[in-house]
Order: C-alpha cells, then structure tokens, then sequence
C-alpha cells in the first residue's frame, strides 16, 4: 500500500521538476510561474472554503436551517441529502473550467489528441 505522504512528496518533487523544464525551456519566466501559482493557489483556497461552509457550516447551524423547507423537506436535510453533492460537483467543474482558462492564459494547456 502506497504512503500518502510519500506519493504527495513525490507529486510535489514532480510538480518541481516541470516547473524547473518550463523555467529552463524558457516557456515561461520565474515571475509568470510565481503568478501562474499564485492564482492556482487562490483558486484552490476559495474553493476549498466553500466545500468547507457546505460541509461544516450548514452541519452546524442545521437546527436552525431546519426552519427553512424546499419541496417539504427541512434545509439541513435537504443540504445532507443531495444539495451538498450538487454543490460539490458544481466546485469540481469550476476547478476544470478556471484551471483551463489559467492553462489557455500562459499558454500551458495540454495537446488534445486526435482519435
């Protein structure tokens, strides 16, 4: 069974390693790939805070959200039983769609083959 430590260690070695052939390929310079990172990061970050308030936040306050009924269910229910998944599955095509754009905006996207 793989560590996961270990495998993020070696992600992150291997994110160094393409970041160090895209400054050494001259693609992009050290300041672009410190803005490039910079931008993922608060990407990741707003995004994670929000799977957090859909986590946690509405757990919390769920008696009070009970007061609040969609399609006769209480909120709190509502959010445990399928709004928290919509939500989340709304986060991961955010992440795709902004990650594409941020690729398209420093010229980093992938080659899509040709079937």
């Amino acid at each position: 069974m793989p560590n996961p430590t270990s495998q993020s260690q070696q992600e992150t070695i291997d994110m160094s390693a393409e970041l160090e052939e895209f400054e050494r390929s001259g693609q992009l310079s050290q300041e672009q790939l410190q803005s490039y990172w910079r931008e993922n990061r608060n990407l990741v970050l707003t995004l994670l805070a929000i799977w957090a308030t859909v986590t946690f936040l509405v757990q919390a306050i769920g008696s009070v959200l009970n007061n609040v009924v969609i399609l006769g269910f209480p909120l709190a229910y509502y959010m445990g039983g399928q709004g928290a998944l919509i939500i989340f599955i709304v986060l991961i095509y955010i992440y795709a769609k902004k990650m594409n754009e941020l690729d398209a905006k420093y010229n980093l996207q992938e080659e899509e083959d040709e079937k």
